[in-house]
């Protein structure tokens, strides 16, 4: 069951699988954000403290986030398509764990067990996509995931809304999870007769070591990103990233002893001496700062503007209407144009903010739906422009034998990306919030959106201008 050199047999059915290994993308998506509007409801029904509010939204993304490259690393070496699986049957038992809590701890703990069955799915997609597509189709099914992960991440709270204000069964806000039952089960029975298996020859060890330090400083990363704001900044948490980076230089250290000695690294160093996956985890890390606006409008619009939850998610999801719209021309540009699709993007997307800023400007905490749709469209568009391109920028770059490992760093960089861009967007933006009147506030802090989709827009001129190296044309071929 190991993948050989040569040219890509192609699936018949890849399509219907891609669709199928989506749905697994979307329900992650999905839970990332769907309990942010049922905070308040869960709070009442199980008399959950403020702290466990903040680790049952903050708990997933932490497991998420640290355990990424494992789930990529994982399905290189017992088979994609077997971790994919067996992340879907943990998430499944943890959604329906997580509906049926009865206590604030059960909750956390089924959270924190989501998040980490979630980092066991994502890794694989990438993976499945390069070895199942051909050259002329993957940025067509690499545009399909870029709108799946935009759309998924904004629908998350309109999914909310319905669902609360529906009511199903009288479930309240249990129902934000146990939709996740048939949704998986769908999601496992068709990912089981149509996703073939594949994983790569090289991955014949496991650094568990190597897993264990890698995990410790992604953790020492994203705790602080993630509760930083709610404990005050306390000189400890400060600390935390610091630290971050010493255990990051050790793990480095170690990978490159490991390729010395010719074992096989969780991460092979020379992969970030591609100019490709260099350049675009440095774009990742500060254009996904962008979707913090979610993060701002929502509190702004809700808790000043006196918006309802419903209506706030219906008008946020102009942007992910953006982003299907852009999904496509994308996709076409991206093999003509390469990196400067990945340029222009972020520029357009701050243009976006830039006219949501404006119409906050104009129309304070009476703005109206109208005022905002056009700049939330535009944001969206410059979103699906990045999205699509600069996934099939790097990974053209990356040879097969890296794809699980890969695709776990561009994860997880689009994870710091997310968590960073909340943690300094959030910190502006409340600090505002203490002096000044909240349109003010909320105006600033999207400025500072816009300020560091420029600095992504920058950075892209460190990606190759050629949209593939010759070197990695060689792909591998899946087992059937």
């Amino acid at each position: 069951m190991h993948e050989s050199t040569g040219a890509v047999s192609l699936h018949p059915q890849r399509w219907p699988a891609l669709v199928m290994i989506l749905i697994a993308v979307f329900m992650d998506l999905l839970d990332a954000t769907v309990v942010l509007i049922a905070l308040p409801s869960l709070q009442h029904d199980l008399g959950a403290s403020e702290t466990v509010l903040e680790w049952t939204a903050a708990g997933y993304t932490l497991a998420f986030a640290t355990l990424l490259i494992t789930g990529g690393r994982l399905g290189d070496r017992y088979g994609r398509k077997r971790v994919l699986l067996t992340g879907l049957v943990v998430f499944i038992l943890a959604s329906v764990a997580a509906g049926a809590s009865v206590s604030p701890a059960m909750l956390v703990v089924s959270r924190l067990v989501q998040g980490a069955a979630a980092a066991l799915m994502i890794p694989q997609v990438l993976p499945f996509i390069q070895t199942e597509f051909s050259d002329e189709e993957r940025p067509k099914a690499i545009g399909v995931f870029g709108m799946t992960f935009a759309v998924g991440g904004v629908s998350g709270p309109l999914l909310g809304g319905l669902l609360l204000n529906a009511d199903l069964f009288g479930w309240g806000w249990r129902t934000i999870f146990f939709i996740n039952v048939p949704f998986g089960l769908v999601c496992l029975a068709g990912v089981a007769a149509l996703a073939r298996e594949s994983q790569t020859e090289a991955a014949r060890k496991f650094d568990v070591l190597g897993l264990l330090i890698a995990t410790i400083a992604l953790a020492a990363l994203f705790y602080p990103l993630i509760e930083g704001q709610a404990l005050g900044w306390p000189v400890w948490i400060l600390a935390l990233p610091v630290a971050a980076i010493l255990v990051f230089a050790v793990f480095l250290w170690r990978e490159r002893a490991a390729v010395g000695r010719g074992a096989d690294p969780l991460i092979n160093p020379a992969l970030f001496r591609s100019r490709a996956v260099s350049g675009g985890l440095a774009v990742a890390v500060f254009f996904f700062c962008g979707p913090a606006y979610g993060f701002v409008m929502t509190i702004f619009l809700q808790d000043f503007a006196r918006w309802t939850p419903l209506r706030t998610a219906l008008t946020l999801l102009v942007f992910a209407v953006g982003v299907v719209f852009g999904s496509g021309a994308a996709t076409q540009l991206a093999p003509k144009l390469g990196r400067r699709v990945v340029i222009v993007g972020p520029l357009v997307m701050a243009v976006g903010i830039g006219m949501v800023a404006g119409a906050v400007r104009l129309g304070g905490t009476e703005v109206g739906q109208w005022q905002l749709i056009p700049g939330l469209f535009v944001a969206g568009l410059g979103m699906a422009a990045v999205a699509t391109t600069l996934i099939t920028v790097v990974l053209a770059h990356v040879h097969w034998t890296d794809a699980g490992a890969a695709s776990g760093v561009i994860n997880t960089t689009i994870q710091i990306g997310t968590a960073l861009g909340i943690a300094v967007i959030g910190t502006v933006f409340f600090s505002l919030l203490d002096s000044g009147p909240p349109a003010d506030a909320a105006i600033i802090a999207l400025v500072c959106v816009a300020a560091l989709l420029l600095v992504s827009a920058a950075l892209g001129f460190l990606l190759p201008p050629q949209q593939r190296d010759p070197v990695t044309q060689e792909q591998a071929q899946p087992t059937t």
